[in-house]
């Protein structure tokens, strides 16, 4: 029952879309939510409006989640009559999409209905949203934090459209309240990473009250760094309180930063301040414009995630204790902990967005294309066969309907390859960069699946939420983002397979894998068509990684019932309300601080380290490449991931020929920076600050126990400590600063070369080793 002004006036019924709408006019799931409304007759004077409103509120009510008082739809799916013209248009105005008529029983008479399907994102772009409630009083909500020690409160305004109500609901996150603590958290962390990488250089503060954590930054108007500027010198200065703990970690207090001009306070502005910077930064001219559009894009995010947080419609860090892998993944917000730029996604519109980025959680169908078998290569793994590939890609019911639709062409099933292609991808590229091969049948488009995909951090990999046992699958998307076009190359995928079966054996028979929980998630098997013209080009470029797939393990398959995974990154995520993931885990364990690290290190750490030092084997171990193991909220193992593109072996040990191509060999500084760069400073040194500044754990007991694995490891493997030609170093006293956002601001279009990673580095000189013997 519905009230409005505390008078009842409607009633809503829910039920499951299965026991009234056949499955062949549309397939629905366990998140599909059927509805039913029935408003009262009005007493008295007609109220304007009144039926929108309830429909409004219905409709958010069946897709808010449950622990928000919600029914947590995905869809809401309805079948009124087609002759209900009145309600067809509520219907259209609340962004339902008809998908067909059907005959439907009622008792013994029939009604011909018009079945029509609503999720989030068209019901937020829909006329009826702008009318849902959303007077949201916000106390103490303040944005990630990862480089803050207190919370930021927020402006009352935040998660509220315009009152004047003239926002339409798609752009109501931008708006003055919520920009402003998205850009506070941009502009932090900002400072922070360019100081980190001595891009910039604070001073402590000199005004009469500063205290010891006090700082300033002098920039004059050109964007030049100014430490020596003269007092009547025109500019800009930043001043904030900070600590600055092991590796240069600025953990910076966000409602400390303050922005003058000649003792005017201005707003904060991350483009602003890139501009401002410019020169001290060294990004080109030609690709200014483009890195300011990938902070807009990023702040854009921020906003949306901050205004859905305070909505509740996010979870927070207590709800993810229990929440299952895909919860866990959607709810990341701070894409990765050291670049700026890290949300561009340049390419994907306001809609593409709420679709298909993955902190959003939506599903979505696969589009797939018929490749020929001669202009198209499948490898397989071990154990594996053509046959069994299809049967791990596919259910069967897509399997049939793809062998109808190629039939349907007038063409055989057996001469394709069937190639899962993203849906941007399809819609953006395969009938424009693709036409040619379409239009001499190398390429068939045969729609969608039926299976349900969730979009992952790495923004091109999918997870399968409708088959428990079906792989993730990794697809090509030509949107840039971080540095890079998110292509997939089918000449990098023909090897794949072997690769991963190699590096899985490896790992298998080492007994010291086995004994700290690592494993690996393979990829075993891959696709990708080579039939266009952009492949006989002299040079390779961006177009020929466009129409490419693999299919990787499903961690969620290899689970004792007891265990739980999530995704490493969530150690370094904080809700909207400031409060640490990895500080609700290390309470709810019931272990001390150190303990609980210990057993993370155990699991992370040490067989990474063990990989370099025996097998000079290394990997990609940032937060989204790992998926860890908990039991009772402590970790015992992790899977390691994304296997083809970012493995290598640095030194001369035999390796098959068809994985010859990871061998990349380097001296031993640099094997170290696998672990200095990777872990150490991409991971380690955020995770450390995250600790220390909540109170759980201070940096430099943080950095004993790191200390304490790399012992641990020398007293188990002495003859290894040095690695397999004794040049390895963990314990240095300094090693090579590498940069990420350095290489970011040199090239924000191609960050290094793939073919050549090691040489396009960028360093800035050396950083103490805090673990140092």
């Amino acid at each position: 029952m519905g009230s409005v002004d505390g008078i009842d006036c409607f009633y809503v019924e829910t039920y499951l879309p299965s026991t009234l709408i056949p499955q062949d006019v549309v397939a629905t799931g366990p998140d599909d939510i059927g509805m039913h409304l029935l408003v009262a007759p009005p007493e008295g004077d007609r109220v304007r409006g009144l039926t929108d409103r309830i429909m409004a509120e219905v409709i958010d009510f069946c897709l808010r989640p449950t622990d928000h008082s919600g029914r947590g739809g995905h869809r809401v799916i309805v079948e009124p009559d087609v002759r209900n013209t009145g309600i067809l248009e509520k219907n259209r105005a609340a962004g339902f999409s008809p998908v067909g008529e059907v005959t439907i029983m009622m008792g013994e008479e029939t009604k011909q209905a018009l079945v029509s399907i609503c999720d989030r994102e068209d019901f937020e772009v829909s006329e009826l949203y702008a009318l849902v409630d959303r007077d949201v009083h916000v106390g103490q909500a303040h944005w990630g934090q990862a480089h803050s020690s207190q919370a930021v409160d927020a402006h009352p305004g935040v998660g509220r459209a315009h009152p004047d109500g003239t926002t339409p609901a798609a752009y109501a996150h931008l708006n003055r309240d919520t920009f402003a603590v998205a850009q506070r958290h941009l502009v932090a962390k900002a400072l922070s990473e360019f100081a980190h990488e001595r891009l910039i250089a604070p001073v402590r503060a000199t005004c009469p009250d500063a205290g010891p954590d006090d700082w300033e930054l002098r920039i004059d108007d050109t964007g030049s760094k100014n430490a020596d500027s003269s007092p009547d010198a025109e500019a800009l200065t930043y001043t904030f309180t900070a600590r600055v703990l092991p590796l240069e970690h600025w953990v910076i207090d966000e409602a400390s930063i303050a922005r003058h001009r000649n003792g005017i306070r201005l707003e904060l502005d991350a483009q602003e301040l890139v501009v401002e910077l410019q020169d001290a930064l060294g990004i080109p001219e030609n690709l200014m414009s483009t890195y300011l559009e990938e902070i807009a894009s990023t702040l854009a995010s921020s906003a949306f995630k901050l205004v859905e947080a305070v909505k509740g419609y996010r979870p927070d860090s207590a709800d993810l204790l229990n929440a299952g892998l895909q919860a866990t993944e959607a709810a990341m917000t701070e894409g990765h902990p050291g670049f700026i730029a890290n949300n561009g996604r340049i390419g994907f519109s306001l809609s593409d967005y709420r679709k298909w980025a993955p902190e959003n959680g939506c599903t979505t169908r696969i589009e797939w294309v018929a490749a020929t078998r001669e202009h198209s290569h499948l490898s397989v793994g071990v154990g594996l066969d053509e046959a069994a590939h299809v049967d791990w890609a596919l259910s069967a019911e897509e399997r049939e309907l793809f062998d109808t639709r190629i039939r349907s062409a007038g063409r055989k099933p057996e001469d394709f390859h069937l190639l899962p292609v993203h849906p941007w991808q399809a819609d953006h590229r395969l009938a424009i960069t693709f036409a040619a091969d379409i239009a001499r049948g190398d390429l068939l488009p045969r729609g969608s699946g039926l299976d349900e995909f969730q979009p992952q951090q790495s923004l091109r990999t999918f997870f399968n939420q409708t088959r428990a046992d079906a792989p993730y699958v990794k697809v090509a998307l030509a949107v840039q983002n971080m540095g890079f076009l998110r292509g997939l190359s089918p000449k990098y995928m023909r090897d794949t397979p072997a690769i991963n079966d190699w590096i899985a054996a490896l790992i298998g028979t080492d007994p010291t894998f086995a004994d700290t929980g690592f494993r690996v998630l393979r990829e075993r098997t891959a696709l990708g068509y080579t039939g266009d013209v952009y492949h006989r080009t002299q040079e390779t470029n961006p177009h020929r990684k466009m129409l490419a797939a693999l299919w990787r393990e499903n961690p969620l398959t290899g689970l004792e019932p007891c265990q739980k995974v999530v995704t490493m990154a969530a150690l370094l995520h904080r809700d909207h309300r400031g409060i640490a993931y990895v500080s609700e885990l290390i309470r709810a364990s019931g272990h001390s601080p150190q303990d609980w690290v210990r057993a993370y290190l155990r699991a992370y750490l040490h067989p990474l380290v063990h990989a370099l030092l025996a097998h000079d084997l290394v990997f990609m171990p940032h937060g989204e490449n790992l998926i860890l193991i908990l039991d009772n909220h402590v970790v015992t193992g992790a899977f390691m991931k994304d296997i083809g593109e970012e493995v290598a072996v640095l030194g001369h040990r035999e390796l098959p020929g068809d994985v010859e191509r990871i061998r990349a060999l380097v001296p031993g500084e640099e094997k170290a920076l696998s672990v200095f760069t990777d872990m150490f400073d991409g991971v380690l040194r955020h995770l450390g600050g995250i600790l220390d500044s909540d109170g759980v754990l201070g940096a430099q007991t943080f950095w004993a126990l790191v200390a304490e694995v790399l012992d641990r490891y020398e007293a188990e493997h002495p003859e290894l400590a040095r690695g397999l030609a004794g040049d390895v170093d963990l314990r240095a006293e300094r090693f090579a600063h590498s940069c990420l956002n350095r290489l970011q601001l040199r090239n924000t279009v191609q960050m290094v070369d793939i073919g050549n990673q090691a040489e396009s580095l960028l360093y800035a000189g050396t950083m103490r080793n805090p673990v140092a013997r």
